[in-house]
């Protein structure tokens, strides 16, 4: 019985957790508005069948109220596809054909009352064609990852990647317990619930959803390459980093391009930002002439000027960061004994 109560309570709170997100992407105007809508209605979908297993654990649900849970199935599929091609492929408009993909889970929500849920063999025939509907639109929105996957910043694609693996593992749970091979039915609700606890997590360090900035830069993996080699070439000839003004619009401006496209080449190649990636060739700087016998006696400031940092400060503290040390710790290892 206690064991029980703990289900419950893991569950419940992951539903409620659910429907907290599904509003907040609902009411999220930044970014990109489709897609957000799409990853709600995803999760509203989702949100309703694994509601629906937690109640039928604990209530008698009638067959109406079991068929109008098992409706969100078919409402998660086109909305996980439809997310990959609003926040992937972002097409100007969807037609109005398109949506025509809602219309079995508008069908069967709206019949309800007399679609057979009685455990006949009509019954579970029904029951599996729904979940061979997610499947269609789990193998659609994998062709679209696959499509675009040189095309978007790897982090949206990975980010989608992993929305994808995640509802086809639900997928497969539920597969596995019509075939009895999973007996635990309300396992179901406990999976769900930690994968939303997952999401929250990413959602509240908007460490994924930041990253829509990204996806709307014109330059593609293979250009973002050859922008980062340039990008790389120009700072190692023109030392443009012993410049403490130097900003990422500048170097954009140098080298004809927008910041978001030099902000990508940056992150998308090295994984760091603009401030990071100057800071490195910056301290490179710093630690060879540290390492001179020749600037022995020159004021750590004074290097941290030359080398392009406005502060002293900064400059150790970007220094302590990189190497672990500070600079008159880095400095004292080529002292002459």
């Amino acid at each position: 019985m206690e064991g029980n109560a703990v289900i419950l309570v893991i569950s419940s709170l992951g539903i409620a957790q659910a429907l907290f997100l599904c509003f907040y992407l609902f009411t999220l105007r930044k970014g990109n508005r489709r897609a957000n809508i799409f990853l709600a209605l995803l999760l509203l979908g989702l949100t309703i069948r694994i509601g629906k297993s937690i109640l039928n654990v604990y209530l008698d649900l009638s067959p109406w109220q079991r068929n109008l849970g098992i409706s969100g199935v078919l409402l998660a599929g086109p909305c996980l596809w439809f997310y990959g091609k609003a926040l992937l492929q972002k097409p100007k408009t969807f037609n109005t054909i398109t949506y025509i993909h809602l219309l079995p889970f508008l069908l069967f929500a709206t019949l309800c009352a007399f679609v057979p849920n009685d455990g006949s063999n009509w019954a579970y025939f029904i029951y599996l064609g729904v979940f061979f509907h997610l499947s269609i639109y789990i193998f659609l929105s994998i062709q679209v990852l696959s499509k675009t996957r040189d095309q978007i910043h790897h982090r949206i694609s990975k980010w989608y990647r992993n929305l994808i693996f995640g509802t086809s593992l639900i997928w497969l749970f539920y597969i596995g317990n019509i075939t009895g091979i999973i007996p635990l039915y309300i396992g179901g609700a406990i999976f769900f619930s930690f994968l939303v606890y997952t999401f929250s997590f990413l959602l509240l360090q908007r460490h994924d959803f930041s990253l829509e900035k990204y996806s709307t830069s014109n330059i593609d993996v293979a250009t973002s390459k050859k922008l980062f080699i340039t990008l790389k070439q120009l700072f190692k000839v023109e030392e443009l980093y012993l410049d403490s003004t130097i900003s990422l619009s500048k170097v954009a401006k140098r080298i004809e391009c927008s910041p978001r496209d030099v902000s990508r080449a940056i992150n998308e190649n090295q994984g760091k930002n603009f401030s990071e990636f100057v800071n490195a060739y910056r301290i490179q700087k710093a630690k060879a002439l540290l390492a001179d016998t020749a600037y022995l006696k020159e004021k750590i400031a004074t290097i941290a000027y030359d080398c392009g940092f406005g502060n002293v400060t900064s400059f150790n503290l970007a220094f302590k960061a990189e190497t672990q040390l500070t600079p008159s710790q880095y400095r004292n290892q080529f002292k002459p004994v």
